[in-house]
């Protein structure tokens, strides 16, 4: 036995005190709230109705897969089906969710998670240790190209204690561990001869999938069975991927769709004055970025890194792109609601004498480069790349904006062309999100980027448990990231949801887009 200590009582989750002993840190999950006049939201949640979600993305290369999800559509389907070990609540505050308790050793190195003994899959089977097992080594494979392959990478052993028993024991401590499996890629699938089940759609989510129809519309029918009590109020959900944004907010005017997320910045004020229709937005750690690949020409060098970076005037297109409803970003992907966002590094402005000095430090005095970019990245991507290119070609700097197609963008274009337009909802932790999108080898490194000093401090945060030592690692890789990463990120965007009045729901969460990816489970008809 392991010296057990932090043990996570039912529902119990970190609180301040705890967070700030362990370093398991949520600041980003501290969130604001905006609602449109009238709103209400405290009326007692009844079940019923068929809820009808309009979505900003979706792909016909879209799988249920989890270890394949990319995009919003999947992930809110992912959510409305399976459940993880843990979840952030609407509060940002991490509790158990197919874990009923878990404890932690005094190095943060072995993780106990006992489960819940009340649960069952969708075709009748009943949770046990053997499907956490098989779950989570669906990402570690050799041949498995999921993003939670990152995360799970200090994974050393993952062993059943019993039947409702599961120990994680890590190569080395990580006081993040339990927001790790929260993520949406790491739900918990029943187990087949040993594998987990993965493209069934079989989970212990509220919901039972009726249809599958990949970047197109989802149906699926309320679980009678499900062992969570007060949530999952609809007979049914309806998931619709509309790409689009005018075609979104037009499905919500006439009713074909109760709920919208992706709300064009620009109509925002004029939505909300329209009748029987809400608007609210939430300030989270979304983000929106222009990756360059570190491993291709011309990027490989920092130089022109550096001369993109400063060709960019990041308060035009916070005004322009999101018309205000967000703030300005300094090529790192720490939000100012974070523990250990670096308040001190100095904010990136537009200069194109700068962008012309690093252009001549490469050996050049100008610089043609390909930039593709397509509306399923992010809303407003492509006029966010003409913005661009107006402002780099008084550098030198010729982008020449290719316009992708919306569908496949996430499979054709993303990790595959040199420069391209993306986007992030953000992480939980500063290590979660650096893990992910920066560390050396991850599968969603999309700036293909890798800085030794970088990678041995991401290594070293994880494992300190001084918040001092901590903050100190956290500011230098955010330094290091904006100085030397692959990343252009200009701006950090609101969550802006629109919505019939008929849907009610308690606080919205920030940690993700559509009530933290929870829209099915726990918004109701009035």
């Amino acid at each position: 036995m392991t010296d057990k200590t932090d043990i996570r009582k039912p529902g119990a989750g970190f609180t301040r005190r705890e967070a700030l002993a362990t370093g398991a840190a949520a600041g980003a999950l501290a969130a604001g709230l905006s609602l449109a006049p009238g709103m209400a939201r405290a009326a007692s949640p009844k079940k019923g109705g068929r809820l009808r979600i309009g979505i900003g993305q979706g792909a016909t290369t879209d799988s249920l897969d989890p270890a394949t999800i990319t995009d919003t559509y999947m992930q809110v389907v992912n959510y409305g089906l399976r459940n993880c070990l843990t979840e952030i609540d609407g509060n940002g505050k991490l509790i158990g969710e197919l874990a009923e308790s878990f404890e932690v050793s005094k190095d943060a190195a072995t993780w106990t998670f006992h489960l819940r003994k009340d649960v069952t899959f969708h075709n009748g089977k009943t949770l046990d240790a053997d499907d956490v097992i098989a779950s989570l080594a669906h990402h570690r494979t050799e041949e498995s190209k999921s993003a939670a392959k990152s995360l799970l990478k200090a994974v050393k052993e993952i062993k059943a204690d019993g039947k409702n028993t599961v120990v994680i024991v890590l190569e080395s401590g990580n006081a993040d561990f339990p927001y790790i499996v929260s993520d949406y890629h790491m739900p918990i699938l029943p187990a087949k001869d040993g594998k987990a089940d993965a493209l069934s759609g079989i989970g212990t989510g509220g919901y039972i999938l009726d249809k599958f129809e990949p970047g197109v519309r989802t149906f699926m029918k309320r679980n009678p069975n499900y062992w969570k009590k007060n949530v999952a109020w609809f007979d049914e959900i309806e998931a619709l991927a509309i790409i689009d944004p005018p075609a979104r907010v037009a499905a919500l005017s006439t009713g074909e769709v109760d709920v919208i997320d992706r709300v064009d910045r620009k109509i925002v004020d004029q939505l909300k004055r329209q009748q029987g229709v809400n608007v609210e937005e939430v300030t989270g750690n979304q983000h929106y970025t222009f990756p360059m690949r570190c491993d291709q020409d011309p990027f490989k060098d920092n130089n022109i890194r550096m001369a993109l970076k400063h060709a960019l005037d990041r308060e035009e297109m916070v005004r322009t792109v999101l018309s205000g409803h967000g703030s300005v970003g300094n090529d790192h992907p720490i939000g100012p609601s974070q523990t250990f966002y670096n308040k001190d590094l100095p904010q990136r402005v537009y200069d194109a004498d700068k962008a012309k000095f690093y252009l001549k430090q490469a050996g050049l005095s100008s610089l043609k480069v390909d930039l593709s970019v397509a509306d399923a990245a992010f809303d407003g991507a492509v006029d966010a790349g003409v913005l661009y290119k107006e402002k780099a070609a008084k550098a030198g700097i010729d982008i020449n904006v290719i316009r992708e197609p919306n569908d496949g963008y996430w499979s054709n274009v993303w990790l595959v062309k040199g420069w391209c337009a993306s986007y992030w909802g953000g992480r939980p932790t500063e290590d979660w999100m650096f893990t992910t999108t920066y560390a050396a080898g991850a599968s969603w490194n999309e700036s293909f980027w890798n800085n030794e000093r970088f990678n041995q401090l991401l290594l070293a945060g994880r494992t300190e448990l001084n918040q001092d030592k901590r903050r100190e690692i956290y500011y230098e890789m955010q330094q290091i990231c904006r100085d030397d990463s692959g990343a252009v990120i200009p701006m950090f965007a609101n969550y802006i949801i629109a919505s019939s009045n008929k849907v009610q729901h308690g606080k919205v969460a920030a940690n993700w887009d559509l009530d933290g990816l929870k829209v099915c489970e726990r918004w109701w008809f009035a």
